[in-house]
């Protein structure tokens, strides 16, 4: 474990390193991965595959530029005719392309595709696919200045308000772990909730004090993301040369990278471990150290709540001395809402996912899978047959799907 704290100070130290002293060592971390205009997740991903992919940008209300991507079957026997919209929203320190990694055969945003949904796929701020502002750049530090409390009101809620307003119809959703967060506050706003039919959640978290994963306690009990903060990190970009080359060598014998993700993550039974390559080829996106320790915040306070800025700030900003919780039982009990998750998830717990049940209204379709780890439940080789199928007949079940 002492080499996995050491780590953990190499990857701070080298992130501090790419974002304040680029200028010293002549490359710029923020932009070492920056793809070109060609290189975009349909072109990338999608298309190469023979589906149909369109690129989208949504206007968030705070002025972020985000991507959506459209993508439609290979199977041209279904004539144009596109199925109800379904928008998948992935999770921390990923992207739309969390989707696609595997064949069509195990990747979700595939099998819906061919299963003859309209697939939506979003990418939140900060991430390769969604880094444009009005008026901010992403190297500028109010860029960053967000948690998961606006990719939940401002990224998802616009995404969900696009999607209904192009296919003139209520959305699917699909999350998978941070997607979930940001999912469960979205559905409590009255005037997001009306453009949804029902709700998948992946590894659902709305609670985190019963994580179990060690590295990340020990980061916890560390406070690194006061530290990070008070470092003046505000992008948390884990790709940049110094962090690669340090990963490249810790990998190299030193120690077993696959125990690493093991530690944060939970034992994962079934992961796709021939994508690796490609995984580490998109993955991980950047995010913001505010949503880090807003993250941190939830595993030490057992809350579901907005961001905490301290007593004074929150009196200023909320009324009160603590943050407002998000009311899981605001989540209309007519809503259909299914869940999968997992024994060996060291992130969504059991315990937290039991916790979150007991704060809705409804009561979820539940699949539990006690073999099943955090990134089983969309990178597992048999995601189709465990996970998937199961899922799809739940949209299914739902029968005629409302339009408005």
């Amino acid at each position: 474990m002492e080499k996995l704290l050491l780590i953990v100070f190499a990857i701070i130290n080298s992130v501090f390193i790419s974002t304040s002293a680029a200028r010293e060592f002549n490359f710029d971390g923020a932009n070492l991965h920056r793809r070109s205009t060609d290189e975009t997740l349909c072109n990338q991903l999608i298309k190469p595959a023979g589906y149909s992919c369109t690129e989208h940008t949504v206007q968030t209300k705070d002025g972020y530029l985000v991507a959506l991507h459209r993508v439609s079957s290979r199977n041209k026997d279904q004539g144009g005719q596109r199925g109800p919209p379904v928008l998948l929203q992935h999770g921390l320190f990923m992207a739309g392309d969390a989707w696609f990694l595997g064949s069509p055969e195990q990747s979700l945003g595939f099998i819906l595709a061919d299963e003859g949904f309209d697939v939506w796929v979003g990418s939140v701020r900060g991430t390769y696919w969604s880094q444009g502002h009005i008026s901010l750049s992403e190297k500028d530090k109010e860029f960053w200045d967000w948690s998961w409390e606006e990719l939940a009101l401002f990224d998802l809620a616009e995404m969900i308000h696009y999607v209904h307003s192009v296919t003139s119809s209520k959305v699917l959703i699909v999350g998978h772990s941070q997607g979930t967060i940001m999912s469960l506050a979205a559905l409590i706003q009255p005037n997001v909730v009306e453009m949804v039919e029902a709700a998948a959640l992946l590894c659902p978290i709305s609670y985190l004090d019963h994580l179990t994963a060690p590295l990340v306690l020990r980061m916890v009990g560390l406070h690194l993301d006061q530290m990070v903060l008070a470092m003046g990190i505000h992008q948390l970009n884990f790709r940049s040369k110094i962090l690669i080359d340090l990963l490249d060598s810790i990998c190299d014998g030193h120690i077993e990278c696959a125990d690493l993700l093991t530690s944060i993550t939970g034992k994962n039974c079934c992961f796709n471990s021939s994508i690796a390559d490609l995984f580490f080829e998109f993955e991980p996106h950047p995010s913001s150290a505010k949503n880090l320790r807003h993250l941190f915040q939830m595993i030490r306070k057992g809350t579901f709540s907005r961001y905490d800025y301290g007593m004074l700030k929150n009196m200023e900003l909320y009324g009160q001395l603590n943050p407002p919780a998000f009311d899981l039982s605001l989540i209309p009990k007519t809503l259909p809402l299914w869940m999968g998750y997992g024994g060996h998830d060291s992130l969504a717990d059991v315990t937290d996912v039991e916790r979150t049940l007991k704060g809705l209204q409804g009561k979820p379709e539940l699949l539990y899978l006690e073999n099943y780890g955090h990134l089983d439940f969309i990178l597992s080789t048999q995601g189709k047959e465990d996970v998937y199928n199961n899922m799809i007949g739940f949209f299914r079940s739902l029968g005629k799907y409302s339009s408005s």
